[in-house]
């Protein structure tokens, strides 16, 4: 059975977010979102000095681009990463 690589992210850079109330990003550094591919969330270091709680998104752009971007849920920042599969 062949197994598919995990995909790598690129360094997580400050973004730009326009999003509903409930979160859901709508559009990213002026960029409108054409799709939502899939979305997560990730809570980890719980019991270290800075606990890592973020939502992440893989989006798609009107342009055509593969994005992924979460906000930091401590801090309510988002960022932004690009997607290297």
């Amino acid at each position: 059975m062949s197994r598919t690589a995990p995909k790598r992210l690129g360094t997580p850079v400050p973004a730009r977010v326009d999003a509903e109330r409930s979160g859901f990003p709508r559009a990213i550094d002026g960029a409108p979102i054409d799709a939502v591919r899939e979305s997560w969330l990730v809570e980890d270091r719980w019991w270290a000095p800075a606990p890592v709680r973020r939502r992440y998104w893989e989006v798609v752009t009107r342009s055509g681009q593969n994005l992924v971007v979460f906000r930091d849920l401590r801090t309510g920042a988002w960022f932004r990463q690009a997607s290297m599969a």
